[in-house]
């Protein structure tokens, strides 16, 4: 009995230990990140489109003036076409620049190999299919997270930007469902009332979204008299998309690249509007898009929503950098956005996009490194 006695105290200290251990690397692994944070310069990135009549010489000369006049990092748009990115790719990074592969994810507009199959898209709780039935926009044709072919194809592209040479990372844009509910701002254009979850703006209904469902919780959803007040089914969605970028992440690091995504404002806005709970993800780097004027706001919402991102993303090694949208903003609104990012801890800022900088709001980025 002693000797059981022994055994079990020795099993006891050897288990404290190693718990002990454990919270210690913790907080070694925290405090090297924080310092490594705290060291790291305030990056600057653009987003920019390619543009099949641009020339090498054109692009070398756009890349040569968003060096000079501060910038860090391109996210560069190609429609997912790995060929012409990496084309243009070695042209940025020859002027010092990092670059990004920015991609359209659930979004795939106009996808050729996605078109030849209709079962691959979204469907809305009204039954229209965004393979020919687009909420909003014609651009909005959004692929289901919950078929495995769709999200095979994601991961294809993902994989073939991450595979080329020069990209730093591969960027997620609409990585989500579509608006369940649009900023504030934007509503009058579409001349829409969004006080509750409206059928032609909830999604996704698809057959394989339903059964996928109703295999892990029991119920088939478009049964449920107010789907809005199902917790399961709203965090059914939160997961498949997830999944997609964890798979994402996976592949991307696989290849030695990071992932970065562009998001909504902070998390909980963004599971509120598009079922995006991005502080829960596998991650390298998150830009939320905190397009102020798009919810009729003032430029101090910059700071709130970049304070509010990085406090859910505190124990997690995704750093936070401050997205803003450019054409309304004035030269001095661009310069308290950039300090209100910084004083809120986001890691850098980004700008939409690279084209409509003007000069005036160059000179301020520029002076604002010094």
């Amino acid at each position: 009995m002693r000797a059981f006695n022994i055994i079990c105290l020795c099993s006891l200290l050897i288990a404290i230990s190693c718990t002990s251990k454990q919270k210690e690397n913790k907080e070694v692994v925290a405090e090297k990140i924080a310092t490594s944070n705290a060291t790291l310069p305030f990056k600057y990135w653009v987003w920019i489109t390619a543009e099949p009549s641009k020339t090498d010489l054109m692009y070398i000369d756009e890349f040569k003036k968003y060096k000079n006049n501060g910038i860090d990092a391109v996210l560069i748009n190609t429609e997912a076409n790995a060929k012409i990115l990496e084309k243009i790719a070695p042209l940025a990074v020859r002027e010092g620049l990092e670059v990004h592969a920015w991609m359209f994810t659930m979004n795939r507009p106009n996808d050729p190999i996605a078109l030849k199959h209709p079962e691959w898209y979204m469907v809305s709780r009204s039954g229209k299919s965004c393979f020919d039935n687009r909420p909003y926009v014609d651009y909005y044709q959004w692929l289901s997270p919950s078929h495995p072919q769709a999200r095979q194809r994601i991961w294809d592209l993902v994989e073939s930007l991450a595979k080329v040479k020069d990209v730093a990372s591969v960027h997620l844009d609409y990585i989500r469902y579509p608006d369940i509910y649009l900023p504030i701002g934007l509503l009058p254009k579409y001349k829409l009332i969004q006080n509750e979850e409206l059928p032609d703006f909830d999604f996704d209904y698809s057959q394989v979204a339903v059964d996928k469902f109703e295999q892990q919780y029991g119920k088939d959803i478009r049964q449920a008299e107010v789907p809005a007040i199902d917790i399961e089914w709203k965090q059914f969605r939160l997961n498949e998309i997830k999944s997609v970028v964890d798979g994402a992440y996976d592949i991307a690091h696989k290849h030695g690249k990071q992932l970065t995504a562009a998001v909504f404002p902070y998390p909980e806005m963004a599971d509120h509007m598009v079922r995006q709970r991005w502080d829960k993800w596998n991650v390298d780097e998150v830009l939320p898009m905190i397009y102020y004027n798009f919810y009729n706001e003032t430029v101090d919402w910059v700071g709130f929503a970049t304070r509010q991102g990085v406090e859910d993303l505190k124990g997690k090694n995704t750093k936070l950098h401050t997205g803003i949208y450019l054409p309304p903003m004035s030269a001095k609104d661009v310069s308290i956005a950039i300090e209100l990012a910084k004083n809120n801890g986001a890691s850098g800022i980004s700008f939409f996009d690279g084209n409509a900088i003007t000069e005036e709001q160059f000179e301020v980025i520029k002076n604002s490194k010094k």
